[in-house]
């Protein structure tokens, strides 16, 4: 067994082991102590660290055929160990698993949006000059340095190859970090880093924009001019060049918010709350959509309505910016959270919009239930991966539809409670 299922199942014989041990006719089945657990844990671990050096033989030569210097595998993949901590962070994302405003509550706070204008007024020429070359924003370059390290402070310490080991042996996305790590020894063998200096997150991303290793090959860049595309330094001036290259390739408009907030008229149809509904902002205004002065939104270009805590939070009118940094994250509430910091760094006023604190975000388990019974009911989700994406937000539209309830897409625990009770 691999991965996180390792844990499962040696635990799981743990606690069969000791029930059949303690049945009898005067005995009662008792909690393991905590030196049981330690054991057991230690056991977990030992066995994942075998069956991951397994794996790294197996893989061996697919590396070398894929062009990886022996050499360079063998020093690199020493000593690598199994991280169950990585696989329980890879289940549990944060910008997944808050709500969008507990959320912006720590993306967007004060010291953020202050750290943020600091940063920016420190490298404002490098920031301007990369925003002339590239065509990005600077304030938006900043906000993803800060949501992404702090703004270089916190880089993260992890070993990036031990990552991205770790989750290539884990079944959950075993192609994807493959390639993600096959990427990763062949920068280190082209020299832009020291396998020690190449520290990130726990999913392989790293340097102070947390590029992974496959968008680092494709678009970072040597904007100091020294030979090495070096986004882990203390220096952020490659980072910060290579994260506007990044938005580039994909499509970035400079000029074109992500998105502006807006107020929806009383008697909005929520079905055009969908990301494949577009209009432009004057058409969305002849529909009553209109800015937070209750005027038209400047046409920008084709929007969508998006409403990221359901028709009782705020509501935004969203660009093609917004799907530029979908590529970076696609979680709505990064988006909005980057989108976000960048206006409140320009001088931008805060969201006025009114979040439902009172409800909570669903937990990972309750999100997979979701999608497997949305899809069994027949509103077909697409991927059951607890992720609360388009496909999913659209499922759940038309399941309240068809329940005669306001479609708003928000995956909430009343949606649940409905599907159970089918």
């Amino acid at each position: 067994m691999r991965g996180a299922g390792i844990l499962l199942c040696v635990l799981g014989s743990f606690f069969t082991l000791h029930e059949a041990a303690a049945a009898g006719p005067e005995s009662s089945i008792r909690p393991p102590s905590r030196s049981e657990v330690v054991l057991v844990a230690a056991a977990a671990v030992n066995a994942g660290d075998r069956g991951l050096r397994a794996w790294v033989r197996d893989f061996r030569p697919r590396a070398l055929a894929a062009g990886i210097d022996g050499g360079i595998f063998d020093r690199a993949l020493a000593g690598v160990t199994y991280d169950a901590d990585i696989i329980r962070k890879d289940r549990n994302q944060a910008e997944f698993t808050k709500t969008i405003w507990d959320y912006l509550d720590t993306a967007v706070s004060d010291l953020r949006i202050a750290n943020g204008r600091a940063a920016l007024s420190k490298w404002e020429g490098t920031l301007s000059a990369i925003e002339a070359r590239y065509g990005v924003e600077k304030e938006i370059i900043v906000a993803i340095w800060g949501l992404e390290s702090a703004y270089g402070t916190f880089r993260g310490n992890i070993p990036v190859i031990n990552a991205l080991t770790t989750l290539a042996y884990d079944a959950r996305r075993t192609e994807f970090f493959e390639n993600e790590l096959l990427k990763a020894l062949r920068i280190l063998q082209e020299g832009d880093v020291r396998r020690a200096n190449m520290r990130g997150s726990w999913a392989g991303a790293s340097g102070h924009t947390q590029f992974m290793p496959s968008s680092f090959e494709a678009h970072a860049v040597d904007w100091t001019g020294d030979g090495k595309r070096d986004i882990w330094g203390e220096d952020p001036r490659d980072a910060l060049a290579s994260t506007a290259a990044y938005l580039k390739h994909f499509g970035w408009t400079k000029g074109q918010p992500w998105g502006v907030e807006v107020r929806l008229p009383k008697e909005f149809d929520y079905l055009l709350a969908d990301r494949e509904v577009t209009r432009l902002p004057s058409e969305w205004a002849a529909l009553g959509v209109v800015d937070l002065t209750g005027k038209p939104v400047l046409d920008h270009g084709q929007a969508s309505v998006l409403l990221p805590g359901g028709a009782e939070g705020a509501a935004f009118l969203i660009f093609g910016n917004f799907a530029v940094l979908e590529k970076y994250n696609t979680a709505d509430a990064y988006v909005v959270g980057v989108g976000h910091l960048a206006d409140r760094i320009r001088g931008s006023a805060p969201i006025e919009g009114v979040w439902p604190r009172r409800l909570r975000a669903l937990t990972f388990d309750e999100r997979v239930e979701l999608q497997r019974r949305l899809t069994a009911a027949g509103f077909d989700t697409v991927k059951i991966d607890a992720k609360m994406g388009p496909l999913t937000i659209g499922a759940i539209r038309r399941f309240q539809r068809a329940q005669g309830v306001r479609p708003d897409g928000f995956p909430s625990l009343s949606v649940l409670e409905r599907l159970r009770a089918l």
